[in-house]
């Protein structure tokens, strides 16, 4: 019965799996299913196929709406589009082209049960608002969308490397692994590679020009054999992540032979890493996915420091051959293997060759996992005396080893005996008061007491000892060995069989409830960790808390490190003993943990985990354990990971919290500074322009100007000219920075523009040579005539101030761009600048900050506004041979056809 209880006790579902799948099924509910048509390559038939179930769909009375679908000129896809209704797409100017691109608004504001939206990889015009088709797919999944995709395995993250090596091309488009993982279907359309070319050729993938060009290069037998194997390892996995969700969904216990992963049993004498070694080898022979355990009981639980050693070096030697470890709990190994197999659906098991000797009293352990699960394989790996023996994995001196062994095991046994002697001696003055059926309970109660405290095995002589005691000293005659009656004997085998399985029992609980109460404290430390980190404002409190928090649960010492502006470790200002910065940095480098229980500098006493957020490494969490191998422990060490990844969330937050700030406040300054600009200027205008008037009337005025009146005329004119430049700039900057900027986009003459941006520049160049090098030839140019010509006349202006004649633009053009080049030879850019010269386009940045040259830096950054419009680039450079050089490049694109001429 009780057997029969724990069994099904055993296939009870999991309370927190429970929990997580209703909470997961409460977020499914509201939110839309993602389904993948997926391929190895593009030609296969994925849109052919989703378009094909969609119109299906249609007919089933479900409301269908095409998004978007790139026929891609096939007869045949088009034809299937046909009576399906489709959402009109919105058309996006970019570089003053008019595109096409799914309209995501008008589909939320549509909402559809099904919508197509093919391409999932592509990428949106800039400035829309996801930079990436996949992006738009969730929200529409958020909104409660179901949403029908088409994906090539090429355009996935993690295989785009791969795939480049073994094709040669590298794909720009790619997506996220957790959007495929998330997919609710995933439909493999797959062809044969000689059917894909077959239907290459005859023009069902590209068209002819294209190919062609894609037969010699990518579409080649052997890139598509090796793409179709990708994809459908890429499926299985996902279909193997299905069924195991299923499996825990439905509670099946039964191992589904559909994977075949292999689990490596973990025993603890030597020679158990031939078995690792052998799972290992047979993992990689089948390709699939294998793990290791190791199953603790009361009874392991005191073994000796060298036992535990060589158990954490075994599953340290299986994490480095690629499997996931576990340290299980239970009173019986073979069942917890069994239930653990279950749970990975492994359907093979591979462990060490039991030990000869005393098979005749228990079943050995091969023979246990095949009564219990007999659908599972054991494979028995044979003993090899020759194999290398692993290196202990925490070093500890001989003289702590006798000491352990000595002072944790032969005390609980002398408690034992005392106890035993303290029951006697309470209950020898009781002889006459109390019957002996209620000094056998005061035995009895003894006995639990040693199981309580001090475990199985002083339990067991508690035992013994009791009975011997009792026989002794309160059975007639007493004092000996003899009994007078033999029902004695009945009532010795009785005490002594309860007294051992009631020690055994509550030994038994006391495990359990050992192991329940670390598997609480590891909660409930993150539990405080995480509600702390919740109110940290500053990266110091949440350094604070982390270290508390670590320390707390691992003892010894602890210190978190975090990353200053420069993204630079911030040392502590008093390092505790044995702390090494150079570990330290090398485990934030390489964003790897090192030192203590690792492969990289071993030796040291600490032990340094990089805190991995997000985005990037954000500290170093270093850690000097108070019992060391506690690191080597599976579980502890994933509870180490996991708080340190808590603390390196936190520390993101809290540094995207004052970027935020930040940005809040510079663009409040910004906005501020832009509308105190543009309202002064406005307010400057009306009584320059009256100085100017005033200024040119009193030059002229009559009678003649004595010449130092004049002079004087002049200069006075000269500077309510540089004011008024400035007062524009001004104006014209406070314009761009608002945003409200319509560009005139014209096809212009280059020529044109030149020679007007030099007339309006004339007085500033004071007779300086300008050689214009515009060729005759040059096409016309499409962009917004007055702003370019600002453009070319702000970089003028700068080479009279700042170079030296002559000043050369030349402008050519090449098939995609207009390059408009503007140099002098002058000094050149400071040599403060090198390295930086696109500082010189901010805005009130000068070259020269004490130059007496006028100017407040505006010319430049105007310069940079306007081509940024017509989407382009400038940039400054040293020219050879001396002087700076300004070069402007604006898209371009073929100029219309003129009419011929009648």
């Amino acid at each position: 019965m009780a057997i029969a209880s724990d069994q099904r006790a055993d296939q009870r579902p999991d309370p927190d799996q429970l929990l997580e799948q209703l909470r997961g099924e409460a977020a499914r509910a509201s939110r839309g299913r993602l389904r993948i048509y997926f391929g190895a390559s593009a030609g296969v038939g994925k849109t052919f196929a989703m378009l094909g179930a969609a119109r299906r769909e249609q007919e089933a009375g479900v409301d269908v709406l095409v998004g978007l679908v790139e026929t891609h000129g096939r007869a045949e896809t088009e034809q299937l589009l046909e009576g399906l209704p489709r959402l009109a797409r919105k058309e996006t100017d970019y570089r003053g082209r008019k595109l096409s691109e799914f309209d995501i608004d008008a589909a939320l504001a549509r909402k559809p049960r099904v919508l197509l939206v093919d391409e999932l990889a592509h990428s949106n015009v800039p400035g829309s608002r996801h930079p990436k088709r996949w992006q738009d797919v969730q929200e529409l999944l958020d909104a409660g969308i179901d949403v029908w995709s088409t994906m090539n395995v090429q355009h996935l993250e993690s295989l785009n490397d791969t795939v480049g090596a073994i094709t040669g091309i590298r794909v720009h488009e790619t997506v996220p692994d957790t959007v495929l993982d998330g997919a609710d279907e995933i439909v493999l359309v797959d062809v044969t590679p000689d059917e894909l070319i077959n239907r290459l050729r005859a023009g069902k993938v590209y068209i002819p020009q294209q190919a062609d060009r894609a037969a010699r290069n990518f579409f080649r037998k052997g890139n598509l054999i090796a793409l179709r194997e990708i994809a459908l390892r890429r499926t299985a996995e996902h279909v193997e992540d299905d069924v195991r969700s299923y499996r825990v969904e439905q509670s099946i216990t039964p191992v589904w032979n559909t994977g075949s992963a292999i689990l490596a049993c973990v025993g603890p004498f030597e020679g158990a890493e031939q078995g690792v070694r052998t799972a290992a080898r047979l993992a990689g022979q089948l390709n699939v996915r294998w793990h290791a355990a190791y199953v603790e009981t009361e009874q392991l639980r005191r073994l000796d420091e060298a036992a535990r050693d060589r158990v954490l070096a075994v599953l340290k030697l299986a994490q480095e051959l690629g499997a996931t470890t576990a340290v299980l709990v239970g009173n019986d190994p073979a069942a917890a293997l069994v239930a653990h197999a279950q749970k990975m659906n492994c359907a093979m098991l591979v462990i060490g060759r039991s030990r000869p000797g005393r098979r005749w009293l228990r079943p050995g352990m091969t023979q246990r996992l095949a009564q219990l699960a007999p659908a599972l394989d054991v494979v028995e790996v044979g003993r090899t005396e020759s194999a290398r023996r692993l290196a202990r994995v925490v070093q500890t001196s001989a003289d702590e080893e006798e000491h352990s062994a000595w002072y944790e095991r032969w005390p609980r046994y002398l408690w034992a005996v005392a106890s035993s002697v303290a029951l006697t001696l309470a209950a020898a003055p009781l002889h006459d008061l109390l019957d002996l059926a209620n000094i056998v309970m005061l035995y009895l109660l003894g006995t639990v007491g040693v199981a309580l405290r001090f475990g199985r095995g002083p339990a067991a002589l508690a035992a013994v000892l009791n009975v011997a005691t009792f026989d002794i000293f309160f059975v007639p005659p007493r004092f000996s060995l003899a009994v007078s009656d033999v029902q004695y004997l009945i009532t010795f085998a009785v005490m002594l069989g309860v007294g051992l399985l009631t020690g055994q029992l509550t030994a038994g609980l006391r495990f359990q409830a050992r192991i329940s109460e670390s598997r609480e404290r590891r909660a409930q430390s993150l539990f405080e960790l995480t509600r702390e980190l919740s109110g940290a404002l500053l990266a110091a409190q949440v350094a604070d808390i982390g270290r508390s928090s670590v320390r707390a649960h691992f003892g010894g010492e602890a210190v978190v490190l975090v990353t200053d502006d420069r993204d630079e470790l911030v040392l502590p200002a008093s390092p505790p003993p044995g702390f090494d910065a150079s570990v330290a940095d090398w485990a934030f480098r390489n964003a790897q943990p090192a030192g203590l229980a690792t492969s990289t500098l071993a030796a040291h006493s600490w032990h340094y985990v990089p805190l991995r957020a997000p985005m990037r490494v954000r500290g170093v969490l270093a850690l000097q354990p108070g019992q060391a191998r506690w690191l080597l422990i599976p579980e502890q060490r994933q509870h180490l990971e996991t708080l340190a990844r808590q603390i390196a969330i936190a520390l993101e937050r809290v540094h995207y919290v004052d970027i935020a700030q930040k940005a809040v406040v510079d663009m409040e300054s910004e906005r501020l500074r832009n509308a105190l600009l543009a309202s002064i200027s406005h307010d400057i205008r009306t009584p320059l322009t009256a100085l100017l008037g005033l200024a040119d009337s009193l030059r002229h005025s009559q009678p003649p100007l004595s010449s130092a009146q004049a002079d004087s005329a002049q200069l006075l004119i000269d500077q309510a000219r540089e004011l008024a430049t400035l007062v524009n700039n001004l104006l014209e900057m406070a314009r761009l920075q608002s945003g409200r900027v319509d560009l005139r986009m014209e096809w212009q003459s280059v020529e044109e523009v030149a020679g007007a941006a030099l007339r309006s520049v004339a007085p500033l160049l004071q007779g300086r040579a300008v050689t214009v090098d515009v060729p005759a030839g040059l096409p016309l140019v499409e962009f917004d005539a007055t702003l370019i010509e600002r453009v070319l006349a702000n970089l003028l202006e700068n080479a009279a101030k700042h170079g030296a004649p002559p000043i050369e633009l030349h402008a050519s053009a090449h098939e995609d761009e207009l390059v408009l080049t503007v140099r002098d030879h002058g000094p050149g850019l400071p040599p403060a600048l090198r390295g930086k010269e696109q500082m010189l386009f901010e805005k009130f940045t000068r070259g020269l900050p004490e130059s007496s040259t006028p100017g407040v830096g505006l010319g430049l950054a105007i310069c940079k506004a306007v081509v940024e419009a017509h989407h382009g680039r400038i940039s400054a450079a040293n020219a050879p041979g001396g002087g700076a050089e300004f070069t402007v490049r604006l898209p371009r694109r073929p100029p219309p056809q003129l009419p011929p001429a009648a």
